[in-house]
């Protein structure tokens, strides 16, 4: 009983408000950039798919408010006409706001057609050799960062 006592004191007018908000729409306002590009700046799309040291997860409207890190891997964006676009990402973040809005903001992103399999296999294979060679926790942490993203390069050229 004590539990539900602290629990219901944790539920704060604004909380409750905030949670009966939130109901079904079929769109999301949406920024996806990296530092070498604006990819979307504010538009409505209906989902957005992420890859996250948490396991991936889609991002739908009214999604609960979240902030994660991306891995390297490929982000998916489901447009309100049905259409979808991926981009291959290296690192960044995941901010889902209270308001629904959502900011992926990328270390280096690219679309996802604009990859080369067999750039993507040199890098990894550059990774490996970079990872194997590390003879300090710094250069291995460096090289095992390195052989993560040309993994996933890898298989999102595939």
């Amino acid at each position: 009983m004590a539990a539900v006592r602290s629990f219901s004191r944790l539920l704060t007018r604004s909380s409750l408000n905030n949670i009966a908000k939130r109901g079904y729409a079929d769109e999301m306002n949406f920024t996806f950039a990296a530092g070498n590009q604006v990819f979307y700046n504010g538009v409505s799309v209906r989902q957005v798919d992420v890859p996250s040291f948490s396991g991936a997860f889609g991002i739908l409207p009214k999604h609960v408010p979240t902030l994660a890190v991306l891995k390297p891997g490929v982000v998916t964006v489901i447009e309100n006409e049905g259409g979808s676009k991926k981009y291959f990402v290296s690192s960044g973040t995941v901010t889902i706001n209270d308001d629904s809005s959502v900011q992926v903001l990328a270390e280096e992103a690219c679309p996802v057609d604009n990859l080369d399999i067999s750039a993507a296999r040199d890098v990894l294979s550059k990774a490996q050799s970079q990872l194997s060679s590390a003879t300090t926790d710094v250069a291995r942490a460096e090289g095992q960062i390195a052989v993560e993203v040309g993994e996933a390069l890898v298989k999102a050229c595939e």
